[in-house]
């Protein structure tokens, strides 16, 4: 680090946006849901984890349901 640089004098910063931080989870995936949406973040040039987060806050955000129909 260069000598110009005095740091003594920084000042601690609070974090201006504390709900926006995001959890760690654990979450089990389907190695198809995987291999599916790394191929996707290939193609949009982003980190898998970031996409399915993105596809899950457009979930939340347009507040659909999942329908399941079981038959027998």
């Amino acid at each position: 680090m260069k000598k110009e640089f005095d740091l003594s004098k920084m000042k601690e910063v609070k974090n201006l946006y504390p709900k926006k931080k995001k959890k760690l989870v654990g979450i089990n995936l389907s190695p198809e849901v995987i291999d599916y949406f790394k191929k996707l973040s290939d193609d949009a040039g982003i980190p898998y984890q970031k996409l399915i987060d993105l596809y899950l806050l457009d979930c939340v955000k347009n507040k659909k349901k999942l329908s399941l129909k079981w038959t027998a």
